[in-house]
């Protein structure tokens, strides 16, 4: 026994140290960069302040729409009669399995200046600028809301409302009295993870702001264009803040509580006006939602965009002699690799947190959701500045240690969920009967949280397939993802090409998770 505990110890030593040594030290590495010079030089720049001005208008307008459109969205899903709902679910969250790059650069070839739509309609300009990262951003954000307010929707309880109904509570008291204290959590919660998402990108405020300079625009400007990595350093510790702050909120707010204890759920509306206009927004948000993709595959087999609609295959050959095949292999080599690391690393950390709780458990806990109050575009630059000068640098192993780490702390989360909710004796029980924990976790544990560990794999190989904020600090010398192409094909005014590699992301995301759904369904049927 008192061998298990120094053993129990030792470990979760060891994996805290690790997340220590690829989370916290990069970052502190980072912000040892700063000085006094650099910070008078970056705030006395007027670059930095209408950046700064441009990230928080830009940021807050798409986080407020966005917020609304999946609230909406969510309440047709969950509180309205509706068929199709199976279908407009899944295209709410197809953006997901998209680079945020391919969001704005879907956009461009509909409304930018040469734009399908600009030129059908006689449009003069584009999208470019304030509007255009707005656009991209709700985008971009959209799903992620979408699920936080879908989620909590679906387990609301119906007594409250029942016994509003009784009291004679008209249904505007009822949603200010009922449904929005319910909410509260989640919607500040949302607001917080949505604008950190937007404040912290650069791909679409790159691919489509036009002269409107953002925050995280400046800071990749100055790090990887201009190698001020003095600059970088501080813009990056700004951008911190508001993930800081949204770590904060979820680890105070957790959601779980709310989502328990359903004596009776709510029945989905039958009012046949509701219906109709829950289908007109469902179907003017797909077709949002699918118009940038259908834009690809009609510039990818035209001769040129949007001049000569002649069918060809030109674009694709001419794209993949320019290595987007190895671009390709590259990338679902890192995304497997990660997909496996990521997930092996995230189930042990969930397994000693719930499991094996000893001193440690609650600081490992801490260490394991951390990445979440790091943006990739930071973590990218810590990452260059911490390990630069040492074996692992330029190599394919820190891509897959970035993506692993940028990613973490959602599919730890996931696990340590699924683990909580199981037998908390199993391996009391297996000692007692002279069974060790090893044999309990791989012949008892793991069948029981296998689909959890395919959800932790699908979404590490997803995620890693279209990431490329941290990796583009990263890449060179390293053989480059799929993903960092389409900026790079944007650049050299290859439309077509950034489209088939968009295009090609995207397939092969959707082909994991059909393959994910086939493997639910089938040990679904098995049990």
């Amino acid at each position: 026994m008192k061998k298990l505990f120094s053993s129990r110890h030792i470990l979760q030593a060891s994996i805290c140290a690790f997340l220590i040594f690829a989370v916290l030290l990069p970052i502190i590495s980072m912000l040892t960069q700063i000085t006094g010079d650099g910070l008078n030089e970056v705030f006395t720049s007027p670059q930095f302040s209408s950046a700064v001005v441009n990230s928080v208008t830009t940021g807050l307008t798409a986080t407020v729409i966005s917020l609304t459109l999946a609230m909406l969205a969510a309440w047709c899903m969950e509180r309205i009669s509706m068929k199709l709902k199976a279908i407009f679910s899944v295209l709410f969250i197809v953006p997901m399995l998209l680079p945020s790059i391919s969001h704005a650069f879907g956009l461009v070839s509909l409304l930018g200046t040469n734009g399908l739509i600009t030129n059908l309609l006689g449009m003069s300009g584009g999208i470019y600028g304030f509007w255009g990262i707005v656009a991209g951003a709700v985008l971009y954000s959209f799903p992620v809301a979408f699920l936080m307010f879908s989620s909590i929707l679906r387990y609301e309880d119906a007594l409250p409302y029942e016994a509003a109904k009784v009291l004679g509570i008209p249904g505007k008291r009822q949603f200010l009295d009922i449904t929005l204290p319910y909410l509260k959590k989640t919607i500040i919660s949302a607001f917080f993870s949505v604008f950190t998402m937007i404040i912290t990108d650069y791909g679409i405020p790159l691919m489509i702001g036009g002269k409107v300079t953002t925050l995280s625009v400046l800071m990749y400007n100055k790090a990887v264009a201009m190698i001020d990595y003095d600059a970088g350093s501080i813009i990056g510790a700004i951008l911190l803040v508001p993930a800081v702050i949204a770590f904060f909120v979820d680890l105070l707010n957790p959601e779980n509580a709310q989502n328990s204890f359903v004596s009776k759920p709510i029945e989905p509306a039958k009012k046949r006006s509701l219906e109709v206009l829950g289908y007109v927004f469902c179907a003017v948000v797909s077709l949002c939602i699918l118009a940038p993709i259908a834009s690809f595959l009609i510039m990818v087999f035209e001769t040129k965009y949007p001049i000569d609609p002649t069918f060809t295959l030109y674009h694709i050959e001419k794209t993949i002699n320019r290595g987007a095949d190895g671009y390709l292999l590259n990338s679902l080599l890192y995304s497997v690799l990660v997909a496996v690391f990521g997930t092996l690393v995230a189930f042990v950390c969930a397994y000693l947190t719930t499991r094996m709780q000893g001193r440690f458990g609650k600081v490992l806990h801490l260490f394991s959701i951390t990445s979440m109050a790091i943006p990739g575009i930071v973590l990218g630059l810590s990452y260059l500045l911490f390990f630069n000068g040492t074996p692992i640098y330029g190599t394919i192993w820190i891509i897959v240690l970035v993506n692993s780490i940028h990613f973490f702390a959602s599919p730890y989360l996931m696990m340590r969920n699924t683990l909580e909710k199981m037998n908390p004796n199993l391996e009391a029980v297996g000692q007692s009967l002279g069974v060790g924990r090893l044999h309990i976790i791989w012949d008892v544990i793991l069948p029981k949280v296998k689909l959890t560990v395919f959800e932790m794999l699908v979404y590490f190989f997803v995620n890693s397939m279209m990431t490329i904020s941290a990796v583009s600090f990263l890449a060179p010398p390293a053989p480059k993802p799929l993903a960092l192409m389409i900026n790079q094909f944007e650049a050299q005014r290859l439309m077509e090409s950034a489209a088939f590699v968009s295009l090609v992301i995207f397939f092969a995301n959707i082909l994991v998770k059909v393959v994910m759904q086939l493997i639910r369904k089938f040990s679904a049927d098995e049990e």
